[in-house]
């Protein structure tokens, strides 16, 4: 017996699947084009659509690190596509409101598509006009959902995201995976930086008798020092990339910049240049 319903010599139009079989069909001949449309089907062969297995274009390391009075973050401003330094002038540090600035590392599609949906929620707030306004904290636990329940329906988003905010004199500072684990720190760092650059920003907060002892000035001097690191060491890294500052003023995320670095030791290595 032939259990295809659309077999059964039913008369029906070939713009229409009144069975709406064709999407779950493992034997499909040939399909209507209109009907791929309708059904949200991309292929004429059966086999049913898939979701995205690996990012494409990427971004590395975010940091971040809590000092007294606020939080400062970097990110580079490269984005790869596979090996390649494709895209040199992507800012991964996104003002979601006026004390709350999200950074992202992973595929940069998915990171667009979450700005959008913040930026919807944040025009959803300002259009209710109520004098009430969304902290950080409020924030990250919406992201935190967002992300569990991608991850959920097997379709996750590929990011890690760091969000850094101020909200009544007190700092955050949080990380969410692309599984949906959320996590708090003093410091945070994604991507390569996880293995490279949290050491060294442990190492400070330490050393510094924690964040409250650091100042502005030196925050930023520890987190150039840390994005040093990276571009000596992770090859999807940048010489170019921006700080944001998170305060109870608001949030200043500065222009691309660079820092000073030396290859000097790297010409007695065997096998290195010439």
């Amino acid at each position: 017996m032939d259990h295809f319903p659309t077999n059964w010599g039913n008369p029906r139009s070939e713009e229409v699947d009144s069975y709406n079989t064709y999407p779950v069909a493992s034997h499909i001949g040939n399909v209507p084009h209109s009907v791929r449309q309708i059904a949200g089907y991309g292929h004429t062969n059966g086999h049913p659509t898939s979701h995205t297995q690996s990012p494409v274009v990427t971004g590395t390391s975010v940091l971040g690190l809590k000092y007294k009075g606020g939080v400062m973050m970097a990110a580079d401003n490269l984005a790869s596509y596979g090996s390649l330094a494709r895209f040199r002038d992507i800012e991964r540090l996104h003002k979601v409101t006026d004390f709350t600035v999200l950074g992202a590392s992973g595929d940069m599609s998915d990171f667009q598509y979450v700005k959008h949906l913040l930026d919807s929620q944040m025009i959803k707030e300002y259009n209710a006009d109520d004098g009430h306004t969304l902290a950080t904290h409020n924030i990250y636990e919406y992201l935190w959902r967002v992300m569990y329940n991608r991850r959920s329906k097997m379709n996750p988003l590929w990011n890690t995201f760091v969000l850094g905010g101020v909200n009544k004199g007190e700092s955050f500072l949080g990380a969410i995976d692309l599984k949906g684990t959320p996590y708090q720190s003093a410091s945070i760092a994604t991507g390569f930086g996880s293995h490279l650059a949290q050491p060294i920003l442990r190492k400070e907060l330490e050393q510094r008798g924690g964040e409250n002892n650091i100042t502005e000035e030196q925050a930023v001097e520890i987190l150039k020092k840390s994005m040093k690191v990276l571009w000596y060491r992770d090859a999807r890294s940048m010489n170019k990339f921006q700080l944001a500052k998170i305060t109870s003023e608001g949030v200043t995320i500065s222009e691309s910049m660079s820092v000073e670095t030396e290859w000097g030791f790297a010409e007695n290595i065997r096998g290195y240049g010439a």
